[in-house]
């Protein structure tokens, strides 16, 4: 996998991928909010970090493995709106539409703390 750290993110946030999802993917730092978590695992799907995807699960939901297929070509990310994910919360939803060559994906993602770190539980399709 090519070397992103001086690219910028593909989360959209304007700083570079090391900067920002980056140090969640690699597990130097953990994601301080559930927007961060799913920043993070939106730039996951796009470098194709499969390992992180999977360590980001909630244990309860989490599937034996993930199978990213390389020809999808993420595009964008938009964060829509957010319910709790804070330090000062437990529990939270991120909505977000994901765009990709061809199409996009419309989401509300719940997560919860395992452990006191933020973790990605299931979402329901929106549109």
């Amino acid at each position: 996998m090519a070397d992103r750290s001086g690219r910028p993110c593909p989360c959209g946030s304007g700083e570079t991928y090391a900067g920002c999802c980056g140090r969640y993917v690699s597990g130097a730092a953990a994601a301080p909010t559930a927007e961060a978590l799913m920043r993070s695992r939106y730039s996951a799907f796009v470098v194709g970090e499969e390992a992180y995807l999977l360590r980001t699960w909630h244990p309860r939901t989490r599937p034996p493995r993930v199978e990213l297929d390389p020809r999808t070509r993420w595009t964008g990310l938009e964060v829509l709106g957010t319910t709790g994910g804070s330090a000062f919360h437990t529990t939270a939803t991120v909505t977000f539409r994901a765009s990709y060559r061809g199409g996009s994906l419309h989401e509300r993602s719940r997560f919860e703390r395992v452990d006191g770190a933020w973790a990605y539980v299931d979402g329901d399709f929106l549109d």
